[in-house]
C-alpha cells in the first residue's frame, strides 16, 4: 500500500513540476497581452491523464508555485484555487461526457478555460481590488486559454498513444482502486 501511495505522490509532483516549468519558462509572444505561457496546456493535460483528484492537486500546486517563484505572490492563492478548479472541471466534465474522447476533451477544455478567465476576473476585481478594471485582463486570459487548449489537444492524444504512458496511468488507477 505504501508503494502505491508513493507512486501517485511522485506522479502528481512530476505533473506539478511540468506545470510550473511550462508556466514560467515556455512563453509565446501574444498581440493581446505581451506573452502567453503554456502552463494551461499542462493543467489540462494533468486533468485528462491523471483524473480529478491527482490532476487537481498537480494543477493547483504547480501553477501557484510558478506565481511564487516568478515574483507574483499576490496571485498565488487565487491561482491555487482557480487552476485546481480548472483541472477539476476539465477532468470531471470529460469523464461524464464520454470517458475521455476527443470531443469530450475539447468541450471540457473550453469550459475549464472559460472558468479560468472568469476566475481571474473575479479574483482581480474582488480580492486584489481592481474592480471593473480587471475586465482588461479577460482578452489576454482567453488568448491564454486558446493556447492551453491547443497544447492539450496536441499532447493528450500523443501521450495517450504511448504504451508506456498508458501502462503507467493504468497502474496508478489500479492501485487507487485497490486502496478504496
Amino acid at each position: 500500500m505504501q508503494g502505491s501511495s508513493t507512486f501517485r505522490t511522485v506522479l502528481t509532483a512530476l505533473f506539478a513540476a511540468l506545470i510550473c516549468v511550462a508556466t514560467m519558462f515556455i512563453r509565446v509572444p501574444s498581440p493581446v497581452s505581451g506573452y502567453i505561457n503554456l502552463g494551461d496546456g499542462f493543467v489540462l493535460l494533468s486533468a485528462f491523464l491523471l483524473g480529478p483528484s491527482l490532476g487537481t492537486a498537480a494543477a493547483g500546486i504547480g501553477s501557484a508555485l510558478a506565481d511564487l517563484l516568478s515574483g507574483y505572490p499576490m496571485y498565488a492563492a487565487g491561482t491555487l484555487i482557480i487552476k485546481a478548479l480548472m483541472a477539476l472541471i476539465a477532468a470531471t466534465l470529460c469523464r461524464r461526457l464520454d470517458h475521455g474522447g476527443m470531443k469530450s476533451r475539447l468541450i471540457a477544455a473550453v469550459a475549464a478555460e472559460l472558468w479560468m478567465a472568469l476566475g481571474y476576473f473575479a479574483y482581480s476585481a474582488l480580492c486584489l481590488g481592481y474592480g471593473l478594471a480587471a475586465a482588461a485582463e479577460i482578452p489576454g486570459n482567453l488568448c491564454q486559454g486558446v493556447a492551453g487548449i491547443a497544447v492539450a489537444a496536441f499532447l493528450t492524444p500523443a501521450l495517450m498513444g504511448s504504451h508506456e504512458i498508458r501502462e503507467m496511468l493504468d497502474k496508478a488507477r489500479r492501485q487507487r482502486d485497490r486502496e478504496r
